[in-house]
C-alpha cells in the first residue's frame, strides 16, 4: 500500500519534470561549451553579418529619425518665401542683394562703429561669393554706345546678414524647365529662423523703396523681346519735360487733359459695363514729334512706356495679344509706324523674310477683342493714315484722332524762345526769324525736328539760326531759292 502510494507520488511529481528538464537543457544549451548558440557566437560570419546587419539597422533607422527631427525643427523653427521669375518683386529682390553685397565691401571707413562683438559678426559672416554680370549697353543719340555694368547674385546659396538675422537665400534655375516665353523656370528662396519671420516685409519694403528710389524723376522704357516679355531698354531715361515737346497750340494740352480724365473715370467705366481702356492716333510727317510727345507725356503722368513695332520680325497674332494681355503696370503702350507691318508684307529683305506675321483681325482682336486687356492706353503713331483701314480707327479702338503736322508760324516762335530767349530778350531775332520762314515758304512745310536740329547747330547764336535758314530752304523739295535781305 505505502508502496504503490509513494510510486503514484513519484508519477505525479514526475508530471512537471520534463518541463523543468527543458528549460534546463536549454540552459546548459546556451552555457555550454558545445552549445548551439556558443557554437554560433563563436562562429566569425555570424558575428560579423549580425553586426552588420545590426549597424545597418541602426544607421537606417537613426538616419530616418534625424530626417523627421530635421523636418520637425525645420518645420517649427524655420520659416521659407519663395519668389518666382515672373513675380515683379524678383528683380527687386535681387537688387536688394547686390546692394547689401556692395555694403560688406564698403571700406570700413563709411561703415558705422561698431562693438567687438558687432566686428567679430561681420568679420565671420559669409557674402556673396557667385556673382552675375548684368551688362546694359544704350545708344545715344550721337551714336556713341555707353555701357553699365552691374553684379547680381549668381546661381546657387548665399549666406546674408540682415538686421540681426542670418538669411540663406537660394537662387535655382529648375533644370531645364522654361516658361511659356521660353525663358528658363527660376525662383529664389529665402530662409530664415521663424522667430524673425516679420524682417520678410521689411525686405520687400526696402526692396521696393530701392526700386522706385533708381527710377525716381525717370522713365522705364520697355520694348519687346522674341521670347514674348517685356524687357527694360537699357537704364531708366531722366523725364523728358512736357513743354520740350512744342506741337501747335493746344494740341498737347488737349491730349493730356483727355488722358487725366480718363484716369480718373475708372470707377464711371466699370459701373456702366464699358471696357476700361483708351486708344490714340497720332499722325503726321516724319519728325513732327509723335514718339517724343508720348514720351513727354509718361514723364508728366508718372508712367512708363512700352514700345512695339508691329513689323518686328517673328511677331504674330498670339504673340501681340500676349504682349498686349502683360504690360507692366502704370505704362503706356506705343505701337509705332502702324502701317509699316502691313504695307511692307510683299516686301523681302535678304534672307528671304517678308515681314512680321500680324493680321489687321490680329490687330484688331488685340486692341479690343474678348480677350484683350483693360486698364490700358495705347498710342498708334502712323506717317500715313490713309493707308489704315478704316475698322482699326474706328471709337473704341482708337478714341481720339489727332494730326501732328509740320511747324506752324506759332511753333517756330515757341521754339526760338526754347532756344534764344537769353540772347533775345526783346524778339526781334524772333520776328526776323519767322519772316524769313515765310518769305522762302517754310511755315507749315518744315518738320519741327528739322528746326531743333537748326537751333542745336547754333547754340546762343542768333544770326547764325537767322541766317541757315537759306540752307534749309535749299534742301527742302520742290523750295525756291529764297532771296536775301538787304
Amino acid at each position: 500500500m505505502d508502496r504503490n502510494a509513494s510510486s503514484s507520488i513519484t508519477t505525479l511529481s514526475d508530471g512537471r519534470a520534463p518541463k523543468e528538464d527543458i528549460v534546463k537543457q536549454l540552459a546548459n544549451a546556451s552555457s555550454g561549451d558545445g552549445s548551439v548558440w556558443s557554437q554560433l557566437l563563436s562562429n566569425p560570419f555570424f558575428t560579423a553579418g549580425f553586426g552588420l546587419a545590426g549597424l545597418g539597422a541602426v544607421l537606417r533607422y537613426g538616419s530616418l529619425g534625424f530626417r523627421r527631427a530635421t523636418e520637425l525643427v525645420r518645420h517649427r523653427m524655420l520659416v521659407d518665401l519663395e519668389i518666382t521669375r515672373h513675380d515683379e518683386s524678383y528683380g527687386w529682390v535681387l537688387h536688394w542683394m547686390t546692394q547689401q553685397y556692395q555694403n560688406q565691401l564698403a571700406p570700413v571707413a563709411k561703415r558705422e562703429r561698431a562693438g567687438i562683438v558687432e566686428s567679430l559678426i561681420r568679420r565671420f559672416t559669409p557674402g556673396l561669393h557667385h556673382l552675375q554680370m548684368k551688362t546694359h549697353v544704350e545708344t545715344t543719340a550721337s551714336g556713341s554706345k555707353q555701357t553699365a555694368f552691374a553684379l547680381v547674385p549668381g546661381h546657387g546659396k548665399h549666406i546674408l546678414r540682415y538686421k540681426n538675422a542670418f538669411l540663406a537665400v537660394d537662387r535655382e534655375r529648375v533644370g531645364r524647365s522654361f516658361d511659356s516665353t521660353g525663358q528658363p523656370f527660376e525662383t529664389v528662396k529665402l530662409t530664415t529662423l521663424y522667430y524673425y519671420r516679420n524682417i520678410f516685409e521689411d525686405i520687400f519694403q526696402e526692396a521696393h523703396q530701392m526700386a522706385l528710389a533708381s527710377t525716381e524723376g525717370k522713365t522705364v522704357v520697355y520694348t519687346s523681346s522674341r521670347n514674348l516679355s517685356w524687357d527694360k531698354s537699357g537704364e531708366p531715361k531722366r523725364r523728358r519735360p512736357f513743354e520740350s515737346v512744342v506741337l501747335d497750340k493746344g494740341v498737347a494740352d488737349r491730349i493730356l487733359a483727355d488722358v487725366r480724365e480718363f484716369l480718373d473715370a475708372r470707377t464711371w467705366y466699370l459701373d456702366r459695363g464699358i471696357p476700361y481702356r483708351r486708344g490714340y492716333l497720332l499722325y503726321g510727317p516724319p519728325g513732327t514729334g509723335k514718339t517724343s510727345f508720348v514720351q513727354a507725356l509718361a514723364g508728366r503722368l508718372d508712367y512708363n512706356i512700352a514700345m512695339l513695332s508691329l513689323s518686328q520680325r517673328g511677331l504674330t497674332d498670339d504673340s501681340l495679344n500676349y504682349l498686349l494681355l502683360n504690360v507692366p503696370a502704370r505704362t503706356i503702350v506705343l505701337l509705332e509706324d502702324a502701317d509699316a507691318a502691313f504695307s511692307n508684307r510683299q516686301q523681302r529683305d535678304g534672307d528671304g523674310y517678308s515681314g512680321a506675321n500680324v493680321t489687321y483681325s490680329g490687330l484688331l482682336n488685340a486692341l479690343d477683342g474678348v480677350a484683350s486687356a483693360e486698364e490700358r492706353i495705347v498710342f498708334m503713331t502712323t506717317n500715313h493714315i490713309d493707308r489704315l483701314d478704316d475698322a482699326l480707327i474706328r471709337p473704341g479702338r482708337v478714341d481720339m484722332t489727332m494730326q501732328l503736322g509740320n511747324a506752324s508760324r506759332w511753333q517756330m516762335e515757341q521754339l526760338w524762345d526754347r532756344f534764344y530767349s537769353e540772347q533775345d530778350p526783346r524778339g526781334e531775332g524772333k520776328k526776323r526769324f519767322v519772316e524769313r520762314a515765310a518769305v522762302a515758304g517754310l511755315v507749315n512745310n518744315v518738320s519741327t525736328a528739322a528746326l531743333q536740329g537748326l537751333f542745336l547747330y547754333n547754340k546762343g547764336d542768333v544770326e547764325g539760326a537767322i541766317a541757315l535758314m537759306d540752307e534749309l530752304a535749299a534742301h527742302r523739295p520742290g523750295s525756291q531759292p529764297i532771296p536775301r535781305q538787304t
